[in-house]
């Protein structure tokens, strides 16, 4: 009876050992593509950046902000609903010289 209480935690231990490797090796390649775009990946643990929304002054990750590019500028957004205000805004001033 003991041998099999062995044999079945040692299944159940490899089991959990290769799961955890597929997984590994399935998120590997997108953790390397986020990082590359923007700097750091959010799964990785460690520090993460804040960003300031310039409409509504709340910070945010910023992995979870909104982009957008403006003049060479990047500026993030909390919402879309701050991001179309921003653009609505620069577009009558623009208008107005």
């Amino acid at each position: 009876m003991f041998l099999v209480v062995v044999a079945v935690w040692i299944f159940a231990l490899l089991r959990r050992v290769v799961a955890w490797f597929l997984r590994a090796m399935v998120n590997a390649p997108a953790r390397r593509e986020g990082s590359a775009e923007r700097g750091s990946a959010p799964g990785i643990e460690g520090s993460r950046r804040l960003v300031r929304d310039p409409v509504c002054g709340v910070h945010v990750a910023e992995y979870r902000a909104i982009p957008l590019r403006e003049g060479g500028e990047l500026v993030h957004f909390c919402s879309v609903a701050c991001r179309e205000q921003y653009v609505g805004s620069q577009k009558k001033l623009a208008a107005n010289g």
